[in-house]
């Protein structure tokens, strides 16, 4: 039993809606932080067949067995309970009636868009950050951080990550993409998610993935889309404004676990991921993710674009708050380098007053200012965002 940060803002959400809905990747802990945030609340599984099949004939009378609400567990699969549910908090007005999970964002936010708009706060759970591990007293070094990535069970029930992701993959990732579009060659699908995994950090190319897989660029779109969808990856947009210049307007390729793309760039343990090319794409999407869970884990958007010209200029990670840009440079070196501010320093100078200070964020132990930019320890990522409040 993990103490999640989204736990107090699931708290706060519930005395101000009558239905939470909390989304996120499967195995993320979704179903273990609603029943520890709310555990006078029946808990249903909405997977388990028969229970599924009751609520699916006669969801009237299944959702009167809870007078006084309930949590329901992958709402996706009986998206027609949606609409009683509307029924049944319009009439009652109670906060905090139903907690709802899904696994699935593509069905569930077209199902609440229609039946429960302006009833639900909506909620984003994605596997442990890095503060999270440290709070429940489990020390990871870098490597160890990206091989095992963040899933709950993998800590809990100490397993060998490179077998558990495995057994992620062939049973969550595409027994539920079956159910979203229909692949007729699997193993034509699994390389395409493999190609994904080496392409980690770099700009998204429908074209050039759909010749690599064999398959059209249509595919790779609509492909990407269910990944998205299903919480397996996260594209991140480029922030572009009229700079002058022309400016990269395609996204960036990461996926939401990095113990996931360890596993699908077949690396199994900690020699492979030293001598890994893909190393530093790695920490770049951990602390891509460290940056997204800050935002989602306190109900609020995340904000964060990265930026890149055509004349090669790139800064990782831009954080915007208002009219104000934080830009976060990200490296796997320990050794600070001068060098590695230039993109900051760069950005400062197109924006002007808009970015009044930058972030190196980096594998080494030392934090200090240097300039008008300071120097973050990987760990330590999240106070980039808090930078305009101190």
């Amino acid at each position: 039993m993990y103490v999640r940060t989204l736990q107090a803002e699931l708290e706060s959400l519930a005395q101000g809606y009558p239905v939470v809905t909390v989304t996120g990747p499967r195995q993320s802990g979704k179903t273990t932080l609603v029943q520890q945030t709310f555990p006078h609340k029946p808990y249903v599984n909405l997977e388990i067949p028969d229970v599924k099949e009751m609520a699916h004939t006669d969801p009237r009378s299944f959702l009167g067995k809870y007078p006084s609400g309930a949590i329901l567990d992958e709402i996706q699969t009986v998206p027609q309970l949606l609409s009683y549910i509307q029924g049944i908090v319009d009439a009652n007005q109670e906060k905090g009636f139903f907690i709802l999970t899904g696994s699935h964002q593509l069905e569930l936010h077209q199902s609440i868009t229609q039946s429960l708009a302006g009833r639900t706060a909506l909620a984003t759970l994605l596997p442990m950050s890095l503060s999270e591990l440290e709070n429940a007293k489990i020390q990871l070094s870098l490597d160890e951080a990206l091989l095992k990535g963040g899933f709950p069970r993998i800590f809990t029930d100490k397993l060998d990550p490179s077998k558990a992701y495995r057994n992620y993959f062939q049973t969550y990732i595409e027994r539920d993409v079956r159910q979203l579009i229909h692949i007729k060659d699997l193993i034509q699908f699994q390389r395409f998610v493999r190609l994904c995994a080496g392409r980690i950090g770099q700009l998204l190319n429908l074209e050039g993935l759909a010749g690599d897989v064999g398959i059209s660029a249509h595919t790779v779109r609509e492909w990407i889309s269910v990944l998205e969808a299903s919480f397996i990856i996260v594209r991140l947009a480029p922030y572009y404004e009229n700079f002058g210049k022309r400016i990269v307007k395609s996204p960036k390729l990461y996926f939401t676990d990095v113990g996931l793309a360890c596993y699908l760039l077949g690396i199994e343990n900690e020699a492979q991921l030293s001598r890994d090319p893909l190393r530093g794409n790695l920490v770049e999407n951990l602390v891509v993710l460290e940056l997204m869970k800050a935002r989602l884990n306190r109900g609020k958007d995340p904000q964060l674009y990265f930026f890149r010209d055509a004349h090669g200029h790139e800064v990782d990670v831009i954080f915007q708050s208002g009219h104000t840009l934080i830009p976060i440079e990200i490296k796997a070196s320990q050794t600070f380098n001068s060098d590695f501010l230039k993109n900051l320093a760069y950005f400062q100078t197109i924006v002007g007053g808009r970015a009044p200070t930058g972030f190196l964020v980096y594998a080494g132990m030392m934090e200090q200012h240097v300039g008008p930019f300071q120097l973050l320890h990987y760990t330590h990522a999240a106070k980039a965002l808090g930078a305009l409040n101190k």
